[in-house]
């Protein structure tokens, strides 16, 4: 009877990995729609007025015509919207008087029910003569477009319709027109009650599908390759109905004399590497769901037949990068700029004797997403511009960073690179779902 039972397991190991994402972890696409909308209704509701009070503006302008959208834009369209459609001007006012919050489309459609649309064309022919005429109606301080030095995302304004809304605007507001840098950057990089509630399934369905990937079931040492395993990874993750917001990487370190490159691990990586027994994996892996993102990197180590367990020297390793984490989410403290962590970090990690390099970024709506940028893995010194900016709480950040440690068994110097997705709010840092605190083996156990 135990033969019989063990033999049904070990036929139904495959089903099994692959029910740890079981129905329902997933919505549907009507309920991912519906809650995508509650998200923006809320978020346009409740953090928006009092963002735009903080970067001083009290009339924020985003147009964009079909298919070049604004990245900020993007994040406001519905989610029926799959993109703007003709030219679609957004506009919200925050009036000083104390009046209502206004949020309209100077559109030939409502944005949803997000958005209203207010141009009569019967009484306003030309669309930005509609849109003056609301700012004359308004008489705002000052009018923010999304025109940015050192943020790709908050620079989402072209040319074209940038000369096009200054040349129709009387001169008498030319002088009211400011970058809307920081409140691009506040509606990207702040994450709402809403969101954190969900982020941490997210989070975790990223985890459970690389529990998955990098199992006994998948891997085979001797035969599978490194190739195999990322387009394991893009396959699960579309059968999931979910995408990828990046190409998964999956590199390896082992025993030989060949030495560590960074560049190697994500862009000089051979495609085809055999996984062997003794290696230690490494894999970076992001998923898109729900409109927001996960960056998540973890390592494997591949046991040899007569071990049960991870050799010591590289369960030390990782430790240390552990402890990296710990030395960094300890620096975040609000008003700080992504600068100041990192100098900070760095001085604590290098006071402790480890060899740390730390490129830390926020994510959210995007994978690389807007916020204080801490460290870049090719300059530790500081990022100008994008590193200047502060930390503000209910922010998500990508926690990615690696340290150096020599492996005498080996004859070289490793590293362990790591990255989990984290929140930081009045209450302190804090992982969504977890993060990886040992290395894990394949198979997990050898017994």
């Amino acid at each position: 009877m135990q033969r019989r039972l063990l033999l049904l397991f070990i036929c139904l190991l495959p089903m099994l990995l692959k029910a740890q994402i079981k129905d329902g972890d997933i919505l549907p696409m009507r309920d991912r729609a519906e809650w995508i909308n509650n998200m923006l209704e809320y978020r346009l509701d409740s953090l928006l007025p009092d963002l735009m009070d903080r970067a001083n503006i009290d009339m924020w302008i985003l147009v964009s015509r079909e298919y070049n959208e604004d990245p900020v834009m993007k994040t406001m369209l519905p989610s029926e919207w799959l993109s703007a459609r003709r030219r679609t001007i957004m506009v919200f006012y925050k009036p000083k008087n104390g009046d209502p919050f206004e949020k309209i489309a100077i559109a030939r459609y409502s944005v949803g029910r997000l958005l209203k649309g207010e141009w009569n064309i019967d009484v306003f022919p030309d669309q930005w003569e509609a849109l003056v005429n609301y700012i004359k109606e308004k008489n705002p301080e000052k009018i923010g477009l999304n025109v940015s030095d050192d943020f790709g995302l908050a620079d989402g304004l072209v040319s074209t319709e940038h000369q096009s809304f200054v040349w129709k605007l009387p001169t008498e507001y030319h002088n009211r027109l400011v970058s809307a840098e920081d409140l691009s950057i506040g509606w990207l990089e702040t994450r709402s009650k809403i969101e954190l509630e969900m982020y941490d399934s997210i989070c975790k369905i990223g985890h459970d599908i690389l529990q998955e990937a990098f199992s006994e079931d998948v891997i085979t040492p001797g035969e599978t390759s490194t190739d195999d395993v990322v387009w394991w990874l893009r396959q699960r993750v579309r059968d999931l109905g979910l995408i990828t917001w990046f190409h998964p990487t999956v590199s390896l370190q082992r025993g030989n004399v060949e030495k560590f490159d960074h560049l190697r691990s994500f862009s000089k990586r051979p495609e085809k590497q055999v996984i062997q027994y003794g290696d230690l994996l490494h894999v970076d892996f992001g998923i898109t769901y729900l409109r927001l993102n996960t960056d998540q990197q973890q390592h494997f180590y591949v046991l040899k037949p007569d071990e049960k367990e991870a050799p010591k020297y590289l369960k030390d390793a990782f430790k240390v990068s552990n402890r990296v984490q710990d030395i960094l989410t300890e620096s975040f403290q609000p008003g700080k700029t992504g600068n100041q962590i990192l100098a900070d970090a760095l001085k604590q990690a290098e006071s402790e004797g480890i060899v740390a390099s730390i490129y830390t970024h926020p994510i959210g709506f995007h994978g690389h997403a807007a916020g204080p940028t801490i460290g870049m893995w090719d300059n530790q010194k500081g990022t100008p511009g994008r590193g200047d900016y502060p930390l503000y709480y209910n922010t998500a950040f990508s926690i990615e960073l690696n340290s150096s440690s020599e492996i005498k068994e080996w004859g070289k110097i490793i590293r362990v690179m790591l990255e989990e997705d984290g929140v930081f709010t009045e209450d302190g840092f804090r992982y969504l779902d977890r993060r990886q605190e040992k290395l894990e083996t394949i198979p997990r156990s050898n017994k």
